[in-house]
């Protein structure tokens, strides 16, 4: 395999699908809360009038969005989303139907956020610090965890844990716990 394959144009090596119920509603709080541009001339309607392929530019990236048929599961995508500036688009998201579910906190130099759409899906919202030291193993206070982490390739993460690292654990499993499907909420 080559470091990257090739692509159509626009499209990256990875690209995300979402399904969802109301995906014409995802669409337009996608755009409101990312600024993502969608691209008309992907829209394709199935016979059913449910939209079966959308697309919108996020940065450099191609996401998809259709309609969840009626008999189809709840299936909420994950998506993790680099951004210029955390705070503005969580305030975006809370502003369209969204709900912060970690608020921003310092994560290995960069800040970390998650919010759910009102589709149900998860974003991990990140504002990368460059000059930052990124990798937790490069800390002093880690040097221990490292090597034991790299010694049996899986590691309790306590070993080298922070407040900001328990929050942001603590927050993702209490938003996964109560993820129900939309359609049978309320």
């Amino acid at each position: 395999m080559t470091a990257s394959p090739p692509v159509p144009a626009g499209s990256n090596t990875v690209n995300p699908f979402i399904l969802a119920d109301g995906a014409a509603a995802l669409i337009d709080f996608l755009a409101g809360v990312f600024e993502a541009e969608d691209v008309p001339e992907a829209r394709t309607l199935d016979t059913d009038g449910l939209l079966l392929h959308a697309e919108l530019r996020i940065g450099d990236s191609l996401l998809t969005v259709a309609d969840r048929k009626p008999h189809w599961p709840f299936t909420p995508a994950l998506i993790r989303v680099y951004v210029d500036d955390v705070d503005a688009v969580l305030a975006r998201a809370e502003k369209l139907g969204g709900r912060i579910l970690t608020r921003p906190t310092d994560f290995f130099g960069d800040t970390l956020a998650r919010f759910q759409d009102p589709a149900a899906n998860l974003w991990w919202v990140y504002q990368h610090n460059p000059d930052a030291v990124q990798d937790w193993s490069q800390t002093p206070e880690s040097d221990e965890a490292a090597g034991a982490w790299q010694a049996d390739g899986a590691e309790d993460w306590s070993s080298f844990t922070t407040p900001e690292l328990e929050y942001i654990h603590s927050s993702l499993d209490e938003a996964l716990t109560g993820l129900t499907d939309p359609r049978k909420a309320g």
